[in-house]
């Protein structure tokens, strides 16, 4: 396929963004019979695994284009973006620096996209919260804030998610709202197409980067771990910012067995046939599993833990 300007670009920066991108191209071109082409960004190994294996599950994406720190001729000549972080210094660079498209899209990658959202409405600093940012990057946010605003006053900006809580904040800013069900990946696994990943315990627990965040101390999170396996086994699924040292402590608990598949959880549980019981700590993921698994009969279950910076929120 050429590199004209009329297709949809997806330009993705994590493993969850290369999901919620390819369910948004599956709506795109139902919809419109439009072709969405996908750049991932190769520096990330979940990143590349994840397109590794929605290429052999045919994900709607006319071309895969790896790229390394910002694929700027893809971006140039693309009238139409999706993103997943507009708060990225990346996207912060690129919105600014090259020819606005014509229209935009926000596919999700974790909660921050409800406070990514507002942040275009203004009801809060356009930056990560809790960071503390470069001057260049803070004048760089409002540029590229004010190109989005303006796409959004045209009615040329789309939100694509699954937090329902974004959905208010982004009307107010002027975006467009459509709701993610996950509908290609939970099509694919009713045709048995998704990954059938082995889980040794029904009992699930989900990694977390708490700890790598400073949010937790390792201790109380193995004494988390240790607590659910005197409960029974577990499968544990590390997050993929989780030092190998934590894996390497928390496979050495009795009774937790670790299932590293290198793919964002969703992708990982999507393929499951049985009643799973989740155990997790506050995460996005959760709100994203309850939609992937939906009609499984399977439980999540969130727990808390006293974080070391109680004023920093969930993290993906």
């Amino acid at each position: 396929m050429s590199h004209g300007s009329h297709d949809a670009l997806a330009w993705v920066e994590s493993p969850l963004q290369v999901l919620t991108a390819a369910e948004w191209a599956h709506r795109h071109r139902a919809e419109t019979g439009a072709a969405t082409a996908i750049a991932y960004r190769i520096s990330d190994p979940q990143v590349v695994s994840t397109i590794e294996v929605l290429h052999r599950m045919g994900a709607p994406f006319s071309r895969f284009e790896p790229y390394v720190g910002i694929p700027w001729t893809l971006l140039a000549t693309s009238r139409h973006w999706v993103v997943g972080d507009p708060l990225s210094g990346q996207f912060r660079a690129a919105a600014t620096a090259l020819p606005r498209p014509k229209r935009m899209t926000v596919v999700d990658d974790g909660a921050m996209v409800v406070h990514a959202m507002r942040a275009l409405a203004g009801e809060v600093d356009y930056s990560r919260p809790g960071q503390t940012e470069s001057r260049t990057k803070v004048l760089l946010g409002g540029l590229s804030a004010e190109r989005m605003r303006g796409l959004a006053r045209a009615g040329r900006v789309e939100l694509f998610t699954v937090f329902g809580a974004a959905a208010d904040p982004a009307r107010r800013a002027g975006v467009t709202v459509t709701p993610d069900d996950f509908g290609w990946l939970r099509e694919a696994a009713e045709r048995d197409g998704a990954p059938r990943i082995r889980l040794p315990h029904r009992r699930v627990v989900l990694g977390s980067a708490r700890v790598v965040d400073g949010l937790l101390r390792a201790e109380r999170y193995l004494g988390w771990v240790r607590g659910l396996t005197e409960q029974g086994p577990v499968t544990y699924l590390p997050h993929r910012r989780e030092s190998p040292a934590l894996v390497a402590a928390v496979a050495a608990i009795p009774g937790a067995q670790v299932v590293r598949a290198d793919l964002p959880v969703e992708l990982v549980l999507a393929g499951n046939r049985d009643a799973l019981e989740l155990h997790t700590l506050p995460s996005s993921a959760v709100t994203t599993l309850r939609v992937v698994l939906d009609g499984t009969g399977s439980e999540i279950h969130a727990g808390r833990l006293p974080a070391v910076d109680a004023s920093r929120g969930a993290t993906r």
